[in-house]
């Protein structure tokens, strides 16, 4: 049996109390900046097209259809009530790395937290799973924003240990999501590329929307290293000593096809992808992807 100190961890209690007012300062910045959104909630869904009429917001105007017919027509929507974002966290080993204070999983329960935070501060609903080879925590879905603290202690007291096996994980979501919602992943994707798009190929076919934060070092995107280095394996692999000089331009060339491999997949599949340097504030990311997504559904 698990014992009260166990709970009552002081250091546990710190890192979730940080993480907590950090998710929270970066959602009530990012209100605080942004004008009345014209709809409530964190997903709506297309319905149809009708004929504008003089009072209709022009910002529901379809300028495709314009540019095809020229004529104009408004985008109407579906709003669902309690819309559920499955937030979906990769906790494996790799996820630990850092070229500085930050690690690529703080960045990302950052991620979670704090989307956690504005899902349920709109009043929809938010469910919590982090995985390695399989999910090794979850928070069932809940549209009560008091679980937050809740949430938040989960994804502050995950220590990544183990490797990876992202499309396993997510054809065992695809088969267990019932409703169509949002699923959110959150991962470095360090895996077989061509597995992982087959495993959103399969959250697609379910109905949900995909939207994919691509977490990255800025390490692992440059490749700044200099003299001699002795490199290890992210999750169990082996060690090289090396010059980074001699490795850089295969390197990064290795990097730029595997992300614009993961990129042209989610765009095929229709889903968001967004690319994450761990350098950049995330509270830039978030302005930058809402903005996009307004825009897009709005």
């Amino acid at each position: 049996m698990a014992s009260d100190s166990q709970f009552l961890d002081p250091a546990a209690i710190q890192r979730a109390e940080v993480l907590g007012l950090q998710a929270r300062q970066i959602v009530e910045g990012y209100m605080a900046g942004e004008h009345k959104s014209p709809y409530r909630g964190f997903a709506i869904e297309f319905a149809q097209h009708r004929e504008y009429v003089p009072g209709d917001d022009t910002r529901h105007l379809d300028w495709k259809v314009l540019g095809r017919s020229d004529r104009y027509y408004i985008k109407q929507y579906e709003q669902e009530t309690n819309y559920v974002a499955h937030l979906i966290l990769d906790g494996s080993e790799s996820m630990k790395y850092g070229s500085g204070k930050v690690t690529k999983f703080d960045y990302a329960r950052t991620i979670a937290a704090t989307l956690a935070y504005l899902i349920l501060h709109q009043r929809d609903a938010a469910s919590l799973a982090i995985f390695d080879s399989a999910v090794r925590s979850y928070y069932p879905r809940t549209d009560n924003l008091s679980a937050i603290h809740n949430l938040i202690t989960l994804l502050a007291n995950f220590v990544p240990e183990q490797t990876t096996s992202i499309s396993t994980v997510l054809h065992d979501l695809a088969r267990q999501i019932k409703r169509k919602g949002i699923v959110i992943l959150i991962s470095d994707l360090f895996d077989e590329v061509d597995d992982v798009l087959r495993g959103i190929q399969h959250l697609r076919f379910s109905g949900s929307e995909v939207v994919i934060f691509h977490v990255l070092d800025p390490y692992e995107l440059e490749f700044p290293f200099k003299g001699t280095v002795e490199f290890r394996g992210l999750e169990g692999g082996q060690k090289l000593l090396t010059r980074p000089s001699e490795l850089r331009k295969s390197y990064l060339a290795e990097v730029k096809e595997f992300v614009d491999k993961v990129r042209t997949g989610c765009e095929r599949n229709g889903c968001n992808y967004v690319q994450v340097n761990t350098a950049t504030p995330w509270h830039e990311v978030l302005s930058s992807y809402l903005a996009t997504r307004q825009h897009r559904y709005g």
